[in-house]
């Protein structure tokens, strides 16, 4: 019995984190049936169990997950890194960063998800995440860039095109981002330790968010990651709801402000240098490629939010917000 465990356990060795089965077991290691080690291989499995080498997995009768060894991290000694420069998109009236982003604390392998209504503004923000990080090389990859024979897609041209104030190539034509032609599996595409821009993922089961950009923070190594989802007009988070907040870092929720505009509500933040979770701003957008008038916004103070307050017995459009529920913080604050 003693060779059986010792056999066992160099064959289960080379199966950390995998679920084995007692008949496989048996035909691996040669076992015939009758035999002493054919009748004590569950016995020898139950005793390795106590051992922590492996555990019963699943209702199935002989079936078994065989653990992963770990080994103690240390802590003390190890290099503390500073956090990522990471630049946020900027107003182009005042050609300033976002306001929140220098509150915010971007680690390596950090993931920043935006969720938005679709055609408001999503692809924006990322491409101008692209823009203003090109010194750092970022990749851009998902359902708006290119098609599905794997060509630049027109619409990304055109927007680029029209993004004449960036240096999109070096001296040598060449470009200084990556594109990929990637539309789904995109953990194994993640260039690591750099910046990967996905715009957007689509699922047909909203709840796979969650392991996908597990997935992705896996491989993304030193870099950040940038991801776009989609998200419905009554929902507080995008398609997948908790789910998708599972292994966001940062998490950046659009919707629509009035006719024109569009509402940022700054959603989970690991960490911050201020409090930024729950802060809402506003902006506009020239032409489809600029962000203009960013500021922050408050719930206004006569409708709630609303848009709507009472008139008596019927409701009146809240002329203190214009029908869109906010209003300009540094407004409110005047005297």
């Amino acid at each position: 019995m003693s060779k059986l465990i010792d056999d066992l356990r160099e064959y289960l060795d080379k199966c950390q984190g995998k679920v084995v089965r007692l008949n496989q077991l048996r035909q691996d290691l040669e076992l015939e049936k009758g035999t002493a080690g054919w009748n004590g291989i569950r016995t020898c499995m139950h005793r390795l169990s106590i051992e922590k080498v492996c555990v019963p997995y699943s209702k199935e009768d002989g079936v078994w997950k065989v653990i992963k060894r770990v080994e103690p991290v240390r802590i003390f000694g190890k290099e503390r890194r500073k956090p990522i420069e990471l630049i946020f998109p900027r107003d182009f009236h005042t050609m300033e960063e976002m306001s929140f982003a220098k509150s915010l604390v971007i680690r390596e392998g950090n993931l920043i998800l935006l969720s938005g209504v679709s055609n408001l503004g999503k692809t924006l923000l990322a491409l101008s995440f692209c823009a203003e990080n090109l010194d750092s090389n970022p990749v851009l990859m998902g359902n708006e860039y290119t098609t599905i024979d794997g060509e630049p897609d027109q619409r990304f041209l055109s927007r680029i095109d029209r993004m004449d104030w960036v240096q999109w190539c070096n001296g040598d034509g060449v470009e200084r981002f990556t594109l990929l032609p990637v539309r789904d599996d995109y953990a194994e595409h993640i260039i690591k330790d750099r910046i990967n821009i996905i715009d957007w993922i689509n699922l047909e089961n909203h709840y796979e968010i969650s392991p996908v950009m597990e997935g992705i923070k896996k491989e993304i190594g030193r870099g950040v990651g940038v991801i776009a989802i989609q998200k419905s007009e009554a929902s507080d988070a995008g398609r997948g709801g908790q789910f998708t907040r599972d292994f966001a870092d940062v998490e950046l929720i659009l919707d629509k402000l009035g006719n024109h505009e569009v509402l940022l509500r700054i959603g989970k933040v690991k960490e911050s240098t201020e409090q930024v979770m729950g802060r809402t701003f506003a902006y506009g957008i020239h032409k489809g490629v600029k962000i203009v008038d960013f500021r922050e916004v408050i719930k206004c103070n006569q409708c709630w939010g609303k848009g709507w307050k009472k008139s008596g017995t019927s409701s009146m459009p809240c002329d203190n917000c214009r029908k869109t529920g906010y209003v300009n913080l540094r407004l409110d604050n005047q005297p």
